[in-house]
C-alpha cells in the first residue's frame, strides 16, 4: 500500500504539533509569509492571533504541499465592525498561469450584519467561480470548523460539517479540474475595502483597529509533496472512499438547505458575467 502521509497539527506552544508520529515546531513546518510581528501565541501556545493594524496585516503558510486530501482549521473571526476586513484560509499551487486554488475568504461586516463567507475555486488557472454565503451564527463569538475535502471525484468546502458548496468534477464536460499540482496551505488577515464589504461601500474604521483572529486545531490529512508519486492516485486513501464521492443524504439536505436560505450570490446565475450558463452549473450535485 502506499505510504499515506497524515499530518495533525495540534497547537501546543507555538503551533508545536506531532507530524507522522514525531514532534515538530511551527519553524519545522510552517512559515511566515507576512509581518511575523503581527502573529502571536496566546494561552500558552494553544492558539494564535493574527493582527491587522494602519501598519500591516499577517500571514502563514505550510512549509509542504499536499496532492488531495482534508483540510481543517478552527478559526474565530474579528469581531464587532469589522467591515472592509478579509481573513482568508485557502490552498494555493503556488504557480502563476495556471494555478489551482480553494478559497475561503471570510468577508467584516458592519456591527449587527451577518458574516460573509466567499468560495472559490482556480482549476488550471481558471477562477471566476464565486459564490457567497451569509453564515448563520456569529462566527467571532466562538471558534467554528472550517474544511476542504478534495479528491478526484469533487471538492466539498465545509463549515461546522454542514457542506456550503460542492465542486464536482467536470472534465468531461470540459472543466478544468486541479488535480495535478499540489497545493500549500495558507490564511491571511489583511485589508480589502476596496471590494470586501458591500462591494466596497464601507470601508474599514480604523478607530476600531488593531482587528484580531483566532486560529487554533489545525488537521491537515493528505498526500504530502513531494513524496511517493503513488499516494495521491491510491484509491485506498480515506479520502477517495465512496463515502466522499458524493453528499450523503443527509449532508444534502444541509447543503440545499444553506443555499436555500443563506446563498446571496452564485457565479452560475450572474447572467451579466455569463449569459451562457457555465458547464459545471449544469451537473448538480
Amino acid at each position: 500500500m502506499a505510504k499515506l502521509v497524515l499530518l495533525t497539527l495540534c497547537l501546543v506552544g507555538l503551533f508545536s504539533c506531532t507530524v507522522n508520529g514525531r514532534p515538530a515546531t511551527f519553524l519545522q513546518d510552517f512559515r511566515v509569509t507576512w509581518s511575523d510581528s503581527h502573529i502571536r501565541q496566546i494561552e500558552g501556545g494553544k492558539a494564535i492571533q493574527l493582527i491587522l493594524d494602519r501598519n500591516s496585516g499577517c500571514g502563514f503558510a505550510s512549509k509542504y504541499q499536499y496532492l488531495f486530501g482534508r483540510v481543517c482549521m478552527k478559526i474565530k473571526l474579528v469581531p464587532g465592525d469589522s467591515a472592509g476586513t478579509v481573513t482568508a484560509f485557502y490552498m494555493n499551487s503556488d504557480t502563476d498561469n495556471v494555478r489551482d486554488e480553494l478559497d475561503f475568504e471570510f468577508l467584516g461586516n458592519r456591527s449587527g450584519q451577518p458574516y460573509t463567507v466567499q468560495t472559490n475555486v482556480y482549476g488550471h488557472g481558471k477562477g471566476d467561480r464565486e459564490q457567497r454565503v451569509n453564515l448563520w451564527f456569529d462566527p467571532a463569538a466562538d471558534f467554528h470548523a472550517y474544511c476542504i475535502l478534495w479528491n478526484h471525484h469533487q471538492v466539498i468546502f465545509s463549515v461546522d460539517d454542514v457542506p456550503i458548496r460542492v465542486y464536482k468534477n467536470n472534465e468531461a464536460r470540459g472543466v478544468p479540474f486541479p488535480k495535478f499540482q499540489p497545493m500549500g496551505v495558507y490564511s491571511t488577515l489583511w485589508e480589502a475595502d476596496d471590494w470586501a464589504t458591500r462591494g466596497g461601500l464601507e470601508k474599514i474604521d480604523w478607530s476600531k483597529a488593531p482587528f484580531y483572529a483566532y486560529y487554533k486545531d489545525f488537521d491537515i490529512e493528505g498526500c504530502q509533496m513531494p513524496g511517493p508519486a503513488s499516494c495521491a492516485s491510491n484509491p485506498n486513501n480515506w479520502w477517495e472512499g465512496a463515502a466522499y464521492q458524493q453528499l450523503s443524504p443527509q449532508q444534502a439536505t444541509r447543503y440545499h438547505w444553506v443555499r436555500a436560505n443563506h446563498m446571496i450570490y452564485d457565479y452560475c446565475t450572474d447572467k451579466s458575467r455569463y449569459p451562457v450558463t457555465p458547464p459545471e452549473c449544469m451537473a448538480g450535485i
